[in-house]
């Protein structure tokens, strides 16, 4: 072969490389160019599906479109999409323009297994299933014929499986003649599936969201309906501690509408403006701990009046453990705070007794005129009537009033001693009634009276011969009608008391002088008991004397074995003015200064002078002292007179006298002067 001859024969060999190299190219070119536009209609239909998704298409327009672009990109390409019945155990043919509508209704419905076509296979094993040839493949023995018969040769199916494993149904692709995957097949079939999962997905969550909102609004308006049934105030708030919904119960005790309710001002409308004040930076910071909490506030029923209510407060979280709303429930314990207050007062007075030492514990003696009063006791006890107990001081006289209350009905309930002598006159009808917040200068919160803490017990009124005329007009409204009013408010409040009542002064001659109303006398004077003073009682003195010394040893740690006999004599000659207080005085004494184991008294503690031993210097005091008291009298009785019986203020007698109020009501008082004669209209 000559030179020239060879070398165009490497020319040619070189030429036919060069066009096998630019012919392979450009087919990678070509396929390259078919992958990507596969892989920009899989993104098209994803997004596509996406978008019919957010607009509320349904699945199965969804799907139909998603086979529309798949086919869209080979002419002979049949796509189909299969769902899964409810069941997990039947396939059936839900989107596939092109599928043939013979084969649809021939295989509905698939039943998966292990031999049963492409799809039925595919679902069964849960992963995709090639058939390259039906006609020999042993996966299609009994669909082989029907599917040939609508020209069905190839068929790959991938199983649409969800994201915790569940299997969602199927999509194929079928083809009219024998053909293979290659790998770019292969992703589209995946591609697809993939967008078929989610679409399928996507409906179901909507589906699900649209049953659990319509679940939510009739679980809220049963909610609501049982809420509303509830005997308790319910109230829902938001995370903040704002109004979102109150129950029937709440609306029908505020008066308010469901819009008032949600108002901003709810709270300031609704409770006490006290409580709005002391909670304001409690509540919130409660709230924001979200935890459960209570706290006690007044609410204002529909007719204006406030009532405590205990209000609980309860927390409900989301799944991240955020507090998405507070459910606070409300109790009426209006009646456990009276009973509170009644409490406080009965352990006020209770501490009261205790700290004032009473004469003593039991009744001790066995004369006659003490039996005569103990048979009244036993007789009045059991009533309800209002008992007047009459005596000197000493004569112990609160001592018969809680032996009336120990035997009466009312024993378990309170015993409440008011002593009205030791009470100032101003004060003395905010503490038998009470009174509210603001009443007067000094009244920083509404306090209940000692009626109110006696309520369903016994009140005694010691020394009522010294109430003031104005506080015995109202103490008379209660014995009349059972009801009083607290200073400062125009609401009454029924009450059930028992009134016990104690002087050492004559009320029919305070009657006579007009310091004392005789209607309130009368309703006092019921049952009236008439204490025997101590030197009546000559036949007790040996067993009071015993019960003191024994009282009063023991107290002072000393060990009392006899009395000496001119002590007892002593004892027994006097005359005590002073009743049994001052025979306790003597014996405490006494037992302070004995040394030994021998009670006796100081003979010089008796001495008695009588009116003709008297000195006449004293009698000339005697006489002076009633000259003074009578010549204050009658400028007290001018003053009054000028003064239209005015006692306080700047044209007022006291002012006109240059004393205090107090001081001068004291003086009428004890001078038995009517204050009320020299009033004008």
């Amino acid at each position: 072969m000559s030179e020239q001859e060879r070398v165009a024969k490497e020319l040619d060999q070189r030429v036919a490389q060069r066009t096998r190299e630019l012919a392979a190219a450009n087919e990678d070119l070509k396929s390259e160019l078919a992958q990507r536009k596969r892989a920009e209609s899989l993104l098209s239909a994803e997004k596509r599906s996406l978008e019919m998704i957010a607009h509320g298409a349904s699945l199965t327009e969804i799907l139909q479109e998603l086979c529309r672009a798949i086919d869209a990109q080979a002419p002979g390409t049949i796509t189909s999409v299969l769902l899964m019945d409810p069941d997990g155990q039947r396939l059936r043919p839900a989107a596939g323009d092109r599928v043939p509508s013979g084969w649809a209704q021939a295989i509905t419905p698939v039943t998966i297994g292990p031999c049963v076509g492409s799809c039925g296979t595919a679902a069964f094993l849960k992963k995709p299933v090639i058939v390259s040839d039906i006609a020999s493949d042993p996966l299609w023995v009994d669909f082989r014929d029907i599917a040939l018969s609508h020209g069905l040769r190839a068929a790959w199916s991938q199983p649409l499986i969800s994201k915790n494993g569940e299997v969602l149904g199927t999509f194929c692709l079928y083809y009219p003649e024998v053909r293979s995957p290659n790998g770019s097949d292969l992703r589209l079939l995946e591609g697809a599936g993939h967008v078929a999962v989610i679409a399928i997905e996507g409906e179901r969550t909507q589906a699900a969201l649209t049953k659990a909102f319509e679940e939510i609004k009739t679980s809220e308006a049963q909610l609501r309906e049982i809420v509303d049934a509830i005997p308790h105030s319910i109230t829902v708030l938001g995370p903040e501690g704002n109004t979102l919904y109150v129950n029937r119960v709440a609306l029908d005790y505020t008066g308010l509408t469901m819009s008032e309710v949600m108002a901003p001002d709810y709270r300031a409308r609704v409770f006490h403006p006290d409580d709005v004040e002391r909670l304001r930076d409690e509540r919130p910071k409660a709230l924001s701990r979200g935890t459960p909490f209570e706290n006690e506030q007044r609410v204002r029923r529909s007719d204006g009046q406030y009532r405590w209510f205990l209000i609980r407060y309860h927390p409900l979280r989301d799944e991240k453990g955020h507090v998405i709303r507070w459910y606070a429930t409300g109790t009426d314990i209006e009646d456990r705070k009276q009973a509170e207050e009644r409490v406080r007062s009965e352990n006020l007075a209770l501490r009261e007794e205790i700290d004032r030492s009473s004469m003593f514990e039991e009744i001790v003696g066995s004369s006659e005129a003490l039996r005569r009063v103990l048979a009244d006791v036993a007789k009045v006890a059991p009533t309800d009537s209002t008992v007047l107990i009459l005596g000197e001081t000493g004569t112990g006289k609160e001592l018969i009033a809680r032996a009336i209350h120990k035997r009466s009905t009312r024993s378990t309930r309170a015993f409440i001693r008011v002593n009205c002598a030791a009470i100032p006159p101003s004060l003395i009808a905010s503490e038998l009634f009470g009174h509210e917040k603001g009443a007067f200068t000094g009244a920083l919160q509404r306090r209940l009276g000692r009626f109110e803490a006696a309520d369903g017990g016994t009140i005694f009124l010691d020394e009522i011969g010294e109430l003031p005329m104005e506080t015995q007009i109202a103490l008379l409204r209660v014995l009349q009608e059972r009801e009083l009013e607290r200073i400062g408010s125009s609401q009454s409040i029924s009450v059930d008391v028992r009134v016990l009542a104690a002087t050492n002064r004559d009320l029919k001659a305070a009657v006579t002088t007009g310091t004392f109303r005789q209607d309130l006398f009368y309703r006092l004077n019921v049952f009236p008991i008439q204490m025997p003073p101590l030197r009546e009682r000559t036949d007790d003195i040996s067993l009071l004397v015993e019960y003191l010394i024994e009282r009063y040893a023991r107290r002072a740690a000393k060990r009392i074995r006899t009395i000496d006999g001119k002590t007892m004599k002593l004892l027994q000659a006097y005359d005590w003015p002073g009743n049994i207080r001052e025979l306790q005085n003597v014996i405490e004494r006494a037992i302070v200064l004995c040394d030994g184991d021998t009670f006796s008294v100081d003979e010089a503690w008796f001495k008695r002078e009588s009116s003709s031993e008297l000195p006449r210097q004293s009698m000339q005091e005697g006489r002076l002292g009633r000259l003074v008291r009578d010549r204050e009298k009658e400028m007290i009785e001018a003053a009054l007179a000028s003064s239209g019986g005015r006692i306080s203020g700047p044209a007022g007698a006291a002012a006109k006298l240059g004393i205090p109020r107090q001081t001068l009501e004291s003086k009428i008082s004890s001078l038995g002067i009517n204050k009320h004669r020299f009033k004008t209209g």
